[in-house]
């Protein structure tokens, strides 16, 4: 898969790609869900939403497995577990976010106070979180159902070998869905976002996260990963059928949606 604007990089630089990310996001963890919905006008819980409702027939079998990966700070698992008939397991292989998703795990377990109909609701019940990086998942071959991630994908240190660690854990028949910034193309609005998005985005998160590394990172990042009918044929090459996409807001952001062919 071609990653524009970014030069292939040998073992060790994707090693250090990686220890710069877990370290930058491990940095803004506590203020991470707040930004989050500040900066996307809790878009970002609209997309999310919707991305559980495309998989809900997947998460309704009994006996089914999610895999939300680089799942942060569990906004996307818990979405999941509101349909889950199954087990929902979020992995991520920075720490501090896995804290604050283990707090609210354990927040919305004692917001049910024993009550099964209120623990079916927000689904903390199904919930799992382990501390995992997507190239190398701990999961035995063809052993998931639905593999998802929220606004990670950009982040891993090779998209290739992703695809391929996601295509082996999954099941045939089992869905892939990527919900990731893309190209807005909408032609009046898609300049102000931009701005929005390389000017203002990177200072509004700097002051308020006091970090500066992380909104500075956003905006690089989207602007080096593929677009939606690259991302789309990418995933048909990785051996995956039946690919759509969504566009978000003229394609702010894009749901992707794959089958792994048996």
């Amino acid at each position: 898969m071609e990653q524009r604007g970014s030069p292939l990089k040998s073992n060790a630089e994707a090693q250090d790609t990686a220890r710069a990310v877990q370290d930058m996001f491990g940095r803004v963890a506590r203020r991470y869900d707040f930004l989050n919905h500040l900066l996307s006008a809790r878009f970002d819980v609209w997309w999310r939403r919707v991305t559980a409702q495309e998989v809900h027939d997947v998460l309704e079998r009994p006996g089914s497995v999610a895999a939300d990966l680089c799942c942060g700070t569990g906004d996307l698992t818990f979405a999941f577990a509101r349909y889950s008939a199954g087990l929902v397991v979020g992995a991520d292989f920075c720490h501090p976010m896995l804290q604050v998703a283990g707090q609210k795990r354990l927040h919305l377990t004692a917001a049910s106070d024993g009550n099964p109909q209120k623990g079916s609701v927000n689904g903390s019940g199904r919930t799992q979180f382990i501390e995992a990086d997507t190239l190398r998942l701990p999961f035995r071959d063809q052993s998931v159902d639905l593999a998802s991630m929220a606004f990670g994908f950009r982040n891993l240190a090779n998209y290739d070998d992703g695809l391929d660690e996601i295509h082996r854990v999954l099941r045939p028949g089992g869905l892939i869905a990527i919900l990731e910034f893309s190209r807005m193309q909408w032609p009046v609005l898609g300049p102000l976002f931009r701005f929005y998005f390389h000017r203002i985005l990177p200072v509004v998160g700097t002051l308020i996260s006091g970090e500066r590394g992380p909104y500075q990172y956003l905006p690089d990042s989207v602007k080096n990963f593929p677009d939606q009918e690259s991302l789309a044929r990418a995933l048909r090459e990785h051996g995956f059928i039946d690919v759509r996409y969504r566009n978000f807001l003229g394609g702010i952001a894009a749901l992707h949606v794959g089958t792994r062919a048996g």
